[in-house]
């Protein structure tokens, strides 16, 4: 397993909110672990609520006695969620931050993915497949046959999230599970890079990388490229 990951701040922001963590090797009972968190809220709590949120799931998971990868990430994810709705209770410039966040592992050849909010984890080889589906308004009204793809791409509401940690006492991530097979890699991203890029500029991008450290930061240097408009993460898995 290998693994490379970057954040920006973009060209429209002055603080990054996104944070990002990376573990090749065991996190407890899980062979490794990859997070995107993009954080939400007033000045400079969405970074605190990124990077906080990322730092308990990293705790839960290392002290989780599951085996089942889904149970794992279940309980981090309700952790870290009943924590950060600690955290902001400890000062009113606290009050409603929040964050997305993604989570993967990999075990042999399956890849098992849990999401809350709108950063996603694509699976690039011979076609380009997001697996996690947004948590969104205008997602949604997609789903509701109420817009299409293309008019949600530019939809004035797009940022409007369902659900987040730290913003109600429960939270419901969604599962996943696909096979990786041999020469495909998984991106985790940040809305800063989705919004920024279509997903056949990635899969372009992605398609013409030496290796996962020029992949992201060219990712990166296109979604600056088209406008910037908020910070981007990004984290690059294939296998060894």
């Amino acid at each position: 397993m290998r693994a490379w990951g970057m954040k920006d701040v973009g060209r429209c922001r002055d603080i990054n909110q996104d944070y990002i963590f990376l573990s090749e090797e065991p996190m407890g009972n899980l062979p490794n672990l990859f997070l995107v968190a993009d954080g939400m809220g007033g000045h400079r709590a969405g970074d605190l609520a990124s990077e906080y949120t990322v730092s308990r799931v990293c705790e839960a998971v290392t002290k989780s006695m599951q085996k089942i990868p889904f149970q794992i990430l279940k309980g981090a994810f309700q952790y870290a969620n009943q924590k950060l709705i600690e955290k902001a209770g400890e000062s009113p410039a606290y009050a409603g931050m929040g964050t997305t966040l993604v989570a993967v592992t990999v075990q042999d050849d399956t890849a098992y993915v849990a999401n809350v909010g709108d950063s996603r984890l694509y699976k690039i080889g011979g076609t380009i497949e997001q697996i996690t589906e947004d948590h969104s308004l205008v997602e949604e009204m997609v789903r509701m046959g109420e817009i299409s793809k293309e008019e949600a791409r530019n939809h004035p509401e797009k940022n409007i999230i369902t659900r987040a940690i730290g913003v109600s006492e429960t939270v419901e991530p969604d599962y996943f599970d696909t096979k990786l097979e041999k020469g495909e890699c998984l991106l985790l991203c940040s809305d800063g890079l989705s919004n920024m890029l279509e997903d056949a500029q990635i899969k372009e991008i992605l398609d013409r990388r030496t290796d996962l450290r020029s992949g992201a930061e060219e990712l990166v240097r296109e979604a600056n490229r088209n406008g910037g408009k908020d910070n981007i993460a990004v984290v690059l898995i294939e296998s060894a």
